[in-house]
């Protein structure tokens, strides 16, 4: 129904990015910018955008930068690490995958997202 006004996306597609309670807070679903832009406030959504895309380029960087400096220490330096995935070589193609290692289901039944860091 009134596909026309939905880029003829189908119901599936259209329903894919809605918000969800009780997820991560680094669902992409809660992306500020893009709720902004899915409610036609589009010149919002692309200063917004700037905004994340400047918090994640200050994080890169200091993650950059505490690298080099545990590198010049000769001290260890644990490097960004997914949350709820790990890279492992598939076995058949020798390709590294990203392979779910657990956790998430088990933060969402207890609400407790402390472990997530703040991305948006």
């Amino acid at each position: 129904k009134h596909a026309e006004n939905m880029y003829y996306f189908s119901e599936l597609a259209l329903t894919l990015n809605a918000p969800e309670n009780g997820t991560a807070p680094t669902d992409s679903r809660w992306r500020p910018d893009q709720r902004l832009m899915e409610n036609g406030r589009w010149d919002e959504a692309n200063v917004e955008k700037q905004r994340l895309e400047e918090k994640q380029r200050l994080s890169r960087k200091r993650r950059e930068a505490e690298a080099a400096r545990a590198t010049e220490d000769g001290t260890p330096y644990d490097p960004y690490k997914p949350l709820w995935f790990e890279r492992k070589k598939d076995p058949v193609t020798q390709e590294l995958a990203h392979v779910y290692k657990g956790g998430y289901w088990e933060s969402k039944e207890k609400q407790d997202w402390s472990l997530c860091p703040d991305i948006f």
